[in-house]
C-alpha cells in the first residue's frame, strides 16, 4: 500500500497536469491507496485538521509519547492498539503534534487538490492572500512584487498582502484600547492575529473573554474584504500556520477564506509549474505601513498598536504597556498569571509560535532569520503606520467607512462575537 505523501504528490502532479481523473481512475483500478486517503486529499474539508495516516509503528515495548507530551490541550489520547487519535473538539491546530511525531504518520490536511481545480477551471476569480510573514520564505530575493507575479502566472487572478489588513486592524485595536483602557487596572488582550491563542482563551481561560476587542483577524479582514469587492471570488490564504485552517472554519467566520496553503505548498506549486518568483518582474499594486509587516513576528502587534496609538491620541494620559508571550506555553504561564492578578501590563500580545508566525510549523526558514526578514520588510515601508497610508484610507472610503472612528461605530466585516464562541465551549 502506497503512502499518503506518495499520494499527494501523485495528484498534485496530477491536478496540475489538468489531468487529475485520469489519474483516479488508475488509482482505483490498482487500488494501490485508501480510498480514505484519497478521500482526503478529494474532499478536505470533510476531515479533521490534523490527521493519521498510519500506524504509529513504536518499538516493540516502548511507546512514543512526545506529540502527546507537547500537545498543551490535552487532544491527543491512544485507542487499544496503541495508535493516536486527536480530539476534533480539544485540537487547535498548534502542529507541535506534527512535529514531534518520530513515525512522521501525523499530518495537516491538505487543501491544495481543491484550490489547483479551480485554478484549472477559471470559472471563478481565485485570489491569493499571502501572510505577512511572507518575507524570506520564497527566497531572499522574492519582493511582494514578485511574488504577485508569480501567483498569476499560477493562475490566481491577484495577489493581496494580508499585512495591509493587519494595518486595518491595528487602527481598529489602538481606537479599541482607547475606548476600553480608562484606569490603571483596566488591560487589554489583544484578539487580531494568532488563532492558538485565541482559541486558548475560548477554551481555557474564557473569564478573560470580556478583556478581547472583537476585532476578526487580519486573514479574516482580508478575506470578508475580497467577497465583498467582488462576491463570486475564491479566497486562499498563503502562510505557515496549521491553525489558520481550523480559524477559516469557525462558524462566526466561516465566510471569509475558502482554502488555506501553506508556504511550502506554494513553493512546491511554483516549482512544478517551472515558475521562479526571484526572476520575475515586479507588479506592485497594494502597500502596507510597516506596523502592519512586523505582525509577522512576537512583539510586532504591540508595538503597531502603540505606535498608531500615539499617533492617535499622542496626548493619552494612560499610555499602552505591553507585555507578550512568546510560545503556546508562555501564553499559557502568561494567562494563568493573570487570573492570579500578577500582571502590570494594559495589553497582553500572545503568540502560540515560538518567534511569532515566523516560527509557524510551515515556516521554510528559521524563525530567528524569519524575524529578521520581518524587520527588513518593515523597515523598507513607505509609511510608519497605518493612520499614515493612504491605501489604508482610500480602502476604508471604499468600503464605506468615512472616519477611521467609524471602525468602532457598527457591527461590521472587521467585528466578530466571541459570546458565540463561549456558548459553543461550554456545549462541549
Amino acid at each position: 500500500m502506497g503512502t499518503f505523501r506518495e499520494l499527494y504528490n501523485r495528484l498534485v502532479e496530477a491536478a496540475l497536469r489538468n489531468d487529475l481523473e485520469k489519474e483516479l481512475r488508475k488509482i482505483s483500478e490498482s487500488g494501490e491507496y485508501s480510498e480514505e486517503d484519497v478521500d482526503r486529499l478529494l474532499h478536505p474539508m470533510k476531515h479533521p485538521l490534523i490527521m493519521r495516516t498510519g500506524e504509529c509503528q513504536c518499538p516493540p515495548g516502548e511507546r512514543c509519547d512526545e506529540c502527546a507530551v507537547e500537545c498543551l490541550f490535552s487532544a491527543i489520547q491512544r485507542d487499544e492498539s496503541g495508535n493516536v487519535v486527536i480530539s476534533t473538539v480539544d485540537c487547535t491546530g498548534c502542529g507541535i503534534c506534527v512535529e514531534n511525531c518520530r513515525n512522521q504518520v501525523l499530518t495537516d490536511r491538505k487543501e491544495i487538490i481543491p484550490v489547483l481545480e479551480l485554478l484549472n477551471s477559471r470559472k471563478r476569480p481565485v485570489y491569493a492572500m499571502i501572510a505577512p510573514a511572507f518575507n524570506g520564505q520564497f527566497s531572499i530575493d522574492v519582493t511582494a512584487g514578485k511574488l504577485r507575479t508569480a501567483f498569476k502566472l499560477a493562475g490566481f487572478y491577484g495577489m493581496i498582502e494580508v499585512a495591509l489588513f493587519a494595518d486595518i486592524l491595528t487602527l481598529k485595536e489602538a481606537l479599541e484600547f482607547d475606548r476600553s483602557i480608562n484606569t490603571d487596572n483596566d488591560f487589554m488582550l489583544t484578539s487580531c492575529c494568532c488563532p492558538i491563542w485565541v482559541t486558548m482563551i475560548k477554551k481555557i481561560y474564557h473569564e478573560h473573554i470580556p478583556h478581547m476587542p472583537p476585532s476578526v483577524s487580519p486573514m479574516v479582514a482580508c478575506g470578508r474584504t475580497i467577497k465583498k469587492i467582488h462576491p463570486e471570488a475564491v479566497t486562499v490564504f498563503i502562510g505557515p500556520c496549521i491553525a489558520k485552517k481550523a480559524e477559516a472554519r469557525e462558524p462566526d467566520i466561516s465566510d471569509a477564506v475558502d482554502y488555506v496553503l501553506t508556504f511550502q505548498e506554494m513553493i512546491d506549486i511554483f516549482e512544478k509549474m517551472g515558475i521562479d518568483p526571484a526572476k520575475l518582474p515586479e507588479d506592485m499594486r497594494d502597500h502596507s505601513s510597516r506596523c502592519g509587516r512586523i505582525y509577522a513576528r512576537t512583539g510586532g502587534v504591540s508595538e503597531a498598536v502603540q505606535n498608531t496609538l500615539n499617533r492617535l491620541k499622542p496626548d493619552r494620559k494612560i499610555k499602552l504597556r505591553a507585555i507578550q508571550a512568546d510560545g503556546a506555553a508562555e501564553c499559557k504561564k502568561l494567562l494563568r498569571e493573570i487570573m492570579e492578578g500578577n500582571i502590570s501590563a494594559n495589553f497582553i500580545e500572545g503568540m502560540g509560535c515560538r518567534g511569532g508566525c515566523v516560527g509557524g510549523p510551515k515556516a521554510v526558514i528559521p524563525k530567528e532569520e524569519g524575524t529578521v526578514q520581518a524587520n527588513r520588510y518593515g523597515d523598507t515601508a513607505t509609511y510608519k503606520t497605518p493612520i499614515d497610508n493612504p491605501h489604508v484610507i482610500h480602502l476604508l472610503e471604499r468600503l464605506g467607512f468615512d472616519t477611521v472612528e467609524s471602525l468602532l461605530e457598527r457591527d461590521n466585516m472587521f467585528t466578530r462575537r466571541f459570546e458565540s464562541g463561549i456558548k459553543e465551549e461550554s456545549k462541549k
